[in-house]
């Protein structure tokens, strides 16, 4: 099973911008599509972004398109989330997915996550 550790969370202010990174281990990087969630406090995982094991597509949430960008580089077993345009209700712990055939938008079907780094977005 792959590993997965994210960087990159902190505080910022409204408007700013953040980028987070998932670093892989274990396997092979290439054999899996690769995602972010988010989740507050009695809430369910939100789905963010994922990306193709090739980057060949990315597909985002309704509520970060436009302003979140997923990457990633193979060569690197690290994707990367930028994150722009920050707002308050982006305030989360996120969460890296890596999945071998899944990259929709149900948490339930992803096969491997990390364990969350905190973005606390400040009005």
């Amino acid at each position: 099973q792959v590993q997965l550790v994210e960087s990159g969370g902190g505080l910022v202010q409204a408007g700013g911008s953040l980028r987070l990174s998932c670093a892989a281990s274990g396997r092979t990087f290439t054999s899996y599509s690769m995602g972010w969630f988010r989740q507050t406090p009695g809430k369910e995982r939100e789905f963010v972004s994922s990306i193709a094991r090739r980057a060949t597509s990315t597909y985002y949430g309704d509520s970060v398109k436009g302003r979140f960008t997923i990457s990633r580089d193979n060569a690197k077993d690290t994707v990367y989330l930028q994150m722009n345009s920050l707002k308050p209700e982006d305030t989360a712990v996120y969460y890296c997915a890596a999945d071998h055939e899944y990259y929709g938008t149900s948490s339930i079907y992803w096969g491997s996550w990390g364990q969350g780094t905190q973005v606390t977005v400040s009005s």
